[in-house]
């Protein structure tokens, strides 16, 4: 029979990072060895197998340890934890009307603005959210009998704005009164009263900046301002303004931005088309007919495939996807397509860094006047204010520790997030014109000829150009 001892110079026993398998690996192979499932059973406890032990295969081993040389082979098999479920906010009442925008994309026939059927209204004492809390998890066991720990559900609460009411139970979120539900994009959710211009927004209005949604029965014409904590709602056009709504933006006519002015939501914006304008979206830019020599940045998608679906010149910068029928014209006029990017990350990331710098030099400079009272200290020479000004700098200098560490540890998750283009994908439903520039994260590929029907998406290093589905 073969010894312990000498199992070792025949055999090797590994453990999964996880700790929840241990497999067996011959290190040489010998036609006289043998050995018993008792000896092998000894052997991988004497290296700290002791829980999950499967005799059925270390029997195999025993009887036929010519048809285990190669590959290494599970032996043990702990017990993985099983997580926590987190908590959850499950808003009860449609917030958004997304079908009803994505339709009409499609839809030749006229939509009747003036009936307000989807801003979310809500009746006093009507419930808006209900709250579930975390459920636990069950903890695991490593094949070397070690507990695994899981993971907890993460609670959550409510984030309730304006004109809600949360219940002593803090599983419910009612209104507080009659209104509109819009949820801010910090995903507050409030309940806000609306605005309404009946006519344009000119010298006789002014400019409004209002705590709820505001509907506009006309134009809002250049040089005039329309900030809302809700939504925008505009039944005719935009010309060369500003408006910028926590909620979404929805323009029935269009944008003409003359290369002035600025349409920015927290949510969606969507209009029949945008000429010269610059737009930003926390989520989508829905846009049914043409987009034209603009800047556009959405945190999520650029939606263009209505009946004209044209994107021409300017730059195009999305989250996640861009959507169009036709991208740049037969006069190669220079159209940029960026997919990937969330630009409110990057403008964050810019500042981080900017903020970083700072830090680094504050912390520079309390950590040098920390050493010279740290010095004076040693040989007794710090008198009462400066043992004021050490124990204060002191303070100073943990605060500083913490903010450096916060900072950083955003910084690397927006670089993380940015690394991140599973989901990018530019879909071309009829044409791309030769001039057309896409980019995609950290990658660019220029478009040279004209192309029908095509996607691109990043792959291996690359950006990849396939047929459309």
């Amino acid at each position: 029979m073969t010894d312990r001892i000498s199992l070792g110079s025949y055999l090797t026993v590994s453990i999964s990072d996880d700790k929840t398998v241990a497999y067996l690996q011959f290190s040489k192979e010998d036609d006289k060895f043998k050995c018993t499932i008792e000896e092998l059973e000894q052997f991988i406890q004497h290296q700290r197998v002791k829980y999950g032990i499967d005799r059925n295969i270390l029997q195999q081993i025993a009887d036929h340890p010519e048809r285990f040389y190669i590959a290494r082979t599970p032996v043990a098999y702990g017990q993985k934890p099983i997580d926590g479920v987190d908590g959850q906010i499950e808003v009860l009442l449609k917030v958004s009307d997304d079908k009803n925008l994505k339709d009409s994309e499609t839809s030749q026939e006229k939509v009747d603005h003036k009936e307000v059927n989807n801003l979310n209204n809500v009746r006093k004492g009507q419930i808006i959210a209900k709250r579930t809390a975390p459920e636990p998890g069950e903890n695991g066991t490593s094949v070397t009998g070690e507990v695994i720990a899981f993971k907890p559900g993460k609670d959550v609460k409510f984030k309730a704005g304006k004109n809600v009411i949360v219940n002593g139970e803090q599983t419910a979120l009612y209104a507080a009164l009659d209104g509109m539900i819009t949820i801010t994009e910090k995903k507050k959710i409030n309940v806000f009263p609306i605005y309404e211009v009946n006519g344009d927004v000119d010298y006789s209005i002014g400019n409004i900046d209002f705590v709820g949604s505001v509907i506009i029965r006309g134009n809002v014409l250049s040089g005039f301002r329309v900030k809302a904590a809700g939504d925008i709602r505009v039944i005719g056009g935009v010309e060369g303004a500003e408006l910028d709504a926590e909620g979404s933006i929805d323009i029935s006519s269009g944008i003409i931005g003359y290369n002035k002015g600025y349409v920015k939501a927290g949510h969606n914006v969507k209009s029949s088309f945008i000429q010269e304008g610059h737009v930003t979206a926390g989520e989508d830019v829905i846009v049914s007919q043409s987009i034209m020599h603009s800047n556009i940045r959405a945190g999520r998608n650029v939606i263009c495939n209505g009946t004209k679906g044209l994107i021409v010149g300017g730059n195009i910068q999305a989250g996640e996807k861009v959507i169009a029928r036709t991208v740049g014209n037969s006069m190669s006029t220079v159209t940029g397509i960026e997919v990937g990017v969330v630009p409110t990350l990057r403008n964050e990331l810019a500042d981080l860094r900017n903020q970083l710098k700072l830090q680094i030099d504050h912390s520079e400079k309390t950590e040098k006047a920390l050493n010279l009272l740290n010095l004076l200290a040693s040989q007794g020479q710090l008198t009462p204010d400066r043992v004021a000004m050490r124990v204060k700098l002191n303070v100073t200098q943990k605060s500083q520790i913490n903010e450096l560490s916060q900072t950083k540890e955003r910084i690397l998750e927006i670089e993380k997030s940015l690394e991140d283009t599973n989901k990018a994908r530019v879909d071309i439903i009829r044409t791309i014109y030769g001039g057309s520039k896409i980019v995609i994260g950290r990658y660019t590929r220029f478009v040279k000829d004209t192309s029908e029907r095509v996607s691109f998406y990043y792959t291996d290093g690359d950006i990849s150009m396939i047929p459309y589905v």
